[in-house]
């Protein structure tokens, strides 16, 4: 149940077995897809890119320290190993590299050495599945609560420490063998989920009726979730984010029980019926869908069913909406000592913040109970000394001669440019106003370490947005990492980190989410020569 690597007690790990027992017992990194099992279950370390990023974010954690290996759908866990750096350091390499040192995994010769005498009986076993890396489903039972989507299979290279690999040809036959085996792979049952009084029993349906409700979930998702901006999709994102979601309430859905038997044969069939079109990425060995043919009988024929959720999920977005684009963003001006004269000739109060035009209400109506407008040229205005001391006092060198008259379209901004410049920011209820002209939002992309690119952001808190929120929803929109850092020198100023180079999506986003207009936000982009 516990072994460890130096043969003198110092660094103790739980094996997998006690891991079955004790799910929980460590951290652990959940993989992106089967692909990246195959490798871990055959002695590969694990790379960061191998790993899903849950929509939270990783937790802080340290260097050697003990993670366990879990597959998406499965709390059993098939490997344990110690981390290669800390979460910080992982962040600032761009979520790149080592992640997890493999020290056992499932069948190695720890495994092997224990004789099955630990491995649970499987009529103890509940009916969850570690992945096929061809196709992910669940070997269910009646009971059994729902399907796992077909999964993304990743390059070797992006999930693994090919250094670490043997050759790939001489050991295929046994990863196979190795990877079926984990299909086998199931937790005990826990009673009280089995005894739960709310828990629906799930419909078992024929093959028939898994076909028709496979297309019939399709065309709902088409219709109502799946839009042109989305393509090309990938066949796992598909599944998992539009299919899946269309089903009934109680209904299993497990295409593995289909006829097609694969999620990538059924999309190809779909295309083949000109309903949509779907190619298969060589590489990924995935089926992406590339396009829809919303013209297609069967499509123009479909009623869409009308869901609960979708009026409440439409409020919320175009409530959200409405308070996105209530930001408000205006320069403003307060008096200063040189316009005071001007100011108080005319009983405007001092201490009232003025937008651009009030402000030059203000002058002319100065001009206007002065008389000033030149009787030979309407459009100029004659400088007495009150107001050319309040325009030009201090900013005329001297020896210079003051100015006698000016022209009535500059007679405003000369004002202005006398003045204390303030902006105010209002988003909904929110509202503030700060001293100096606002500064701009600055997103650039830059290099670092490997090449790789990073996005930083600056500027939010002018525009009364948190970093920290923002982050956390660059997160899961760019489905990257994201950090926040204090700039150095600037307290209470905070940059957005976001793995990749975003700059583009990250400026619309700003504009379209958060209503910042594009006058306030500046581009720069490092990484082009």
């Amino acid at each position: 149940m516990i072994f460890n690597i130096d043969a003198r007690g110092h660094d103790l790990f739980p094996t997998v077995y006690a891991l079955w027992k004790v799910p929980h017992l460590l951290p652990a990194f959940t993989l992106k897809g089967g692909e990246v099992s195959r490798y871990v279950i055959g002695g590969a370390d694990l790379m960061f890119p191998g790993i899903s990023i849950p929509p939270e974010g990783f937790p802080s954690f340290g260097a050697g320290q003990p993670w366990a290996v879990k597959v998406p759908g499965n709390p059993a866990p098939i490997a344990v190993g110690i981390t290669t750096m800390s979460s910080t350091e992982a962040l600032k390499a761009g979520l790149r590299g080592k992640a997890l040192r493999i020290l056992h995994y499932y069948r190695d010769m720890l495994w092997d050495s224990a004789d099955g005498r630990y491995v649970p009986n499987e009529g103890f076993f509940e009916d969850i599945v570690v992945e096929d890396p061809n196709f992910v489903s669940t070997s269910q039972s009646p009971d059994s609560a729902e399907g796992t989507p077909e999964v993304t299979h990743e390059s070797e290279d992006a999930a693994i420490d090919s250094s670490d690999t043997a050759d790939p040809g001489v050991h295929n036959e046994a990863k196979e063998e190795i990877t079926d085996g984990i299909n086998e792979l199931k937790l005990p049952e826990d009673k009280s989920a089995e005894q739960a009084p709310d828990e629906k029993e799930h419909q078992t349906l024929t093959t028939e009726e898994i076909d028709s409700l496979l297309d019939k979930c399709l065309l709902q998702a088409l219709y109502t979730s799946i839009k042109e901006k989305d393509l090309p999709m990938p066949g796992s994102t598909l599944w998992s984010n539009h299919i899946l979601p269309c089903r009934p309430p109680g209904v299993t859905l497990d295409i593995k029980k289909s006829s097609h038997k694969k999620l990538s044969k059924w999309l190809q069939s779909k295309s083949s019926s000109g309903l949509i079109s779907a190619k298969e990425d060589k590489y990924k060995k995935e089926v992406i869908l590339l396009g829809i043919n919303r013209k297609h009988p069967d499509y123009m024929a479909f009623k869409p069913e009308k869901r609960v959720q979708e009026p409440v999920e439409q409020e919320k977005a175009v409530a959200e909406s409405s308070v996105t684009k209530q930001l408000e963003v205006a320069e403003i001006y307060k008096p200063s000592s040189h316009v005071k004269p001007i100011f108080m000739a005319v009983e405007a109060d001092m201490e009232k913040y003025y937008s651009a035009s009030e402000a030059s209400d203000v002058v002319f109506r100065y001009v206007e109970k002065e008389n000033l407008v030149k009787p030979t040229d309407k459009a100029k205005v004659i400088l007495d000394v009150t107001l050319c001391d309040a325009l030009y006092k201090g900013a005329i060198k001297k020896g210079s001669a003051y100015p006698t008259e000016i022209h009535k379209k500059d007679l405003g901004s000369t004002l202005l440019n006398r003045m204390q410049v303030h902006h105010k920011v209002t988003r909904g209820t929110q509202e503030v106003i700060r001293k100096g002209a606002i500064r701009t939002i600055q997103i650039m992309t830059e290099r670092r370490q490997g090449n790789k690119k990073m996005t930083r952001l600056s500027g939010l808190e002018c525009f009364l947005m948190d970093p920290d929120s923002l982050a956390s929803e660059l997160q899961k929109k760019f489905a990257c990492s994201t950090t926040t850092a204090e700039l150095p020198g600037k307290k209470g100023q905070y940059e957005v980190l976001v793995q990749g180079g975003v700059i583009d999506d990250l400026a619309k986003h700003l504009v379209d989410h958060y209503g910042v207009p594009k006058r306030y936000i500046e581009v720069y982009d490092k990484t082009k020569r």
